[in-house]
């Protein structure tokens, strides 16, 4: 379980998290909205430990993340998958290498069948043949580097599982088949999820439960529907400006 309270951020004179509240349950998806440039992605750091709140506390299974050790931490994100914006592939080894990094089992990590056959285990779940991984993330299409990126972060069979805006820059058809990933991977795997994203249409179809960040708070919570009928006036503003049809995802 995941639960944030109060956290603060700021950079500078920039806020960014003013007294953010935010809760994911064990095995649940929920997916983060917000428009560009609020502070979804910050957020998300702070859960896995790359940014210190400024204040407030975060939990994850009942550890504070903010008061880690630096070993305590290493340990703490071998349980969590995290798939960057960009895909974050490294140029210079092929797709085997940048799923092989995802390992964080020093035995298994260095034990090259293990590392083949997960390898080989992890692109099927993302529906990528095993001829692959011998491919440099040059050769592959972005919705490819995408799935890749996807697989490194669940080789090291993580509990928890952040995307930080995993359709990016894809085009429609591609943006569906994450979508769908996302979904397949929490049902197979059993992982709990948190995918920032500001693609309302990809949140509804995901997660189980939705979160509207903007100016530095989480100003509602709640499933899909509840979202849908919602009066709030930020809430409205946000979902009109993204759906044409708000029924659309009823």
């Amino acid at each position: 379980m995941i639960q944030l309270r109060g956290v603060k951020k700021r950079f500078g004179s920039q806020i960014v998290l003013d007294g953010v509240d935010f809760d994911v349950q064990e095995g649940e998806t929920v997916a983060l909205m917000g428009p560009s440039g609020t502070g979804k992605s910050v957020l998300l750091k702070h859960v896995i430990g790359l940014i210190k709140p400024d204040a407030g506390t975060i939990l994850v299974d009942e550890r504070d993340v903010s008061h880690l050790k630096r070993r305590e931490l290493a340990e703490f994100r071998s349980h969590i998958g995290y798939v960057f914006q960009n895909g974050a592939l490294f140029d210079s080894m092929d797709v085997s290498e940048n799923i092989r990094l995802g390992i964080s089992d020093e035995d298994r990590y260095n034990d090259l069948t293990y590392v083949r056959d997960r390898v080989k285990q992890c692109l099927a779940l993302v529906n990528l043949q095993p001829d692959v991984a011998l491919k440099y993330p040059a050769e592959l299409s972005g919705g490819m580097r995408k799935r890749v990126g996807i697989a490194r972060a669940i080789a090291g069979q993580p509990k928890y599982l952040l995307y930080d805006e995993p359709t990016s820059g894809l085009d429609p058809v591609n943006a569906d088949i994450i979508d769908s990933l996302v979904q397949r991977l929490a049902a197979e795997l059993g992982v709990t999820s948190v995918m920032v994203t500001h693609d309302v249409r990809g949140a509804f179809r995901v997660a189980h439960r939705l979160a509207l960040l903007t100016s530095g708070k989480i100003v509602m919570q709640g499933t899909p529907q509840e979202f849908l009928v919602s009066q709030h006036p930020q809430v409205k503003e946000f979902l009109e400006r993204d759906f044409d049809n708000p029924s659309f995802a009823a």
